[in-house]
């Protein structure tokens, strides 16, 4: 069992003993710790809060705990129910809510659930306010209200309608060039709020011709939910077989999306917010933000397109940070993440099919076609699992001595940048291991970068 509390909020496998996962004591504990700070920052008696929820098996138990802590605390709850991570964002600025939990693990398998924490703002909590939120959590000095201050419970309707009115609204989508283009479009949702989101964006946009996979809100996952080539075989043999126009696949809470073109091939991961961005640029130049671990070819695009391009730790909490700082017009990361300003500062695979689906009708192009259009980098992704026994900053700490000699930006971990690509080592956030990202121009070179820094990690370990 695990249980990772962290500035991220807090993340585990559901079940084991009082101190190992996440149950409903864990719940509990931190669902006061984010209650108690909100009511301290917010300095109001009153204060609401927005909650809402991916299809997982779990999601019920913990979804329940929560608002139940948090009416205890004095918080008024607005309860959205199956909900986008992206679409509980808004809902905290249309509601003006003073914070938000999102309760998924995102990416993580069926047996893992979390709680993802967010300001006023509908973004997630800083890294000052999360760790604010640890030590309230670890002091645990609460003075609950009585009886007569408890918080109000309402279940709120039409999140998701204004989420796609919203989308709609923006100048950047054209819904009829999407209907005149008559796409059939295949989906895997994963069994998760994705087969009931992307459908009613889809239908809004014009699209009714839609096929797919894992279309049941079940929770129960169809396979591996991180939206990644391996697990997207089904969804690249149903376009083949179905003469789809395009395939779209999002991870449980659909704030990542990754694109398979019309031959079944992957558009990738890293290209999902290239191609978008470049669209972007196209309509309003600027600036354009990734994070350390994302593909050269936005910067490419960006240049190519007249603006400068910006980098920041790997986060969405950072990549927001960095968007703020240099105003930039559309940022996010490699794994098919997409955060458009003009909308809301997150992650949000409902955007970014709209943006897409655009993009690609007024091209006139595939999937295909567009994806030649872009400078082509290959991506080498690997994680290498720590004991609990290993302090993964004292095996960053020797990599960046061993590669003193080289270009090296050590602002998230180690990245290490030379002739023909770039290698990048971070721990992760939400997981007991230390990621191991490669580019370089071909997929060999790339896989060549990731073994040999891999074995130099085990050879430290």
């Amino acid at each position: 069992m695990a249980l990772i509390a962290s500035i991220s909020g807090i993340r585990g496998t559901i079940g084991g003993r009082t101190n190992d996962g996440l149950n409903p004591l864990s719940i509990a504990r931190f669902a006061c710790a984010y209650a108690f700070w909100l009511r301290g920052r917010c300095g109001l008696s009153e204060v609401k809060v927005v909650i809402g929820r991916d299809a997982r098996l779990s999601g019920d138990m913990v979804n329940r705990t929560v608002v139940g802590v948090l009416l205890g605390c004095g918080i008024d709850v607005l309860d959205i129910g199956f909900a986008t991570t992206p679409t509980v964002e808004m809902a905290v600025l249309a509601n003006k809510a003073h914070g938000g939990i999102v309760i998924t693990a995102s990416h993580n398998p069926r047996d893992w659930n979390a709680l993802k924490l967010l300001n006023e703002r509908g973004e997630f909590v800083s890294n000052a306010d999360g760790q604010s939120i640890l030590k309230t959590a670890e002091a645990a000095d609460y003075l609950f209200p009585v009886v007569e201050e408890l918080g109000l419970y309402k279940e709120l309707e039409g999140a998701l309608e204004y989420h796609v009115e919203s989308i709609l609204a923006l100048p950047y989508v054209d819904v009829e060039a999407i209907r005149a283009a008559h796409f059939r479009v295949a989906l895997d949702p994963v069994n998760s709020v994705g087969a009931i989101a992307v459908p009613f964006l889809l239908r809004a946009l014009g699209v009714d011709d839609i096929v797919g996979i894992n279309m049941e809100p079940s929770g129960e996952f169809a396979h591996n939910p991180e939206p990644l080539p391996a697990h997207l075989e089904g969804l690249s043999e149903l376009i083949v077989k179905e003469h789809a126009s395009v395939g779209f696949a999002v991870d449980p809470d659909v704030d990542r999306l990754a694109i398979v073109c019309e031959d079944g091939s992957m558009f990738g991961e890293e290209y999902t917010l290239v191609s978008v961005a470049d669209y972007i640029l196209t309509q309003k130049p600027g600036a354009t933000v990734s994070n350390l671990s994302s593909t050269s070819a936005l910067r490419d695009i960006t240049v190519l397109r007249g603006g400068s391009h910006y980098t920041s730790a790997v986060g969405e909490v950072n990549v927001v940070a960095k968007m703020r700082d240099v105003q930039a017009v559309i940022g996010g990361e490699g794994n098919g993440g997409v955060i458009l300003p003009d909308l809301h500062y997150g992650r949000d695979a409902l955007v970014g099919i709209a943006l897409f689906l655009t993009y690609l009708a007024k091209s006139g192009k595939t999937c295909t076609e567009l994806k030649k259009q872009y400078p082509m980098y290959y991506m080498s992704k690997n994680k290498i699992s720590l004991s609990a026994a290993v302090n993964p900053d004292s095996v960053l700490e020797k990599v960046k001595q061993l590669f003193a000699n080289e270009r090296l930006n050590t602002e998230d971990g180690v990245r290490i940048d030379m002739r023909g690509g770039w290698i990048h080592l971070r721990r992760s956030n939400t997981e007991p291991i230390i990621r191991v990202y490669t580019e370089a121009g071909t997929q060999e070179q790339a896989d060549e970068l990731a073994v040999g820094m891999v074995n130099k990690v085990n050879e430290i370990l």
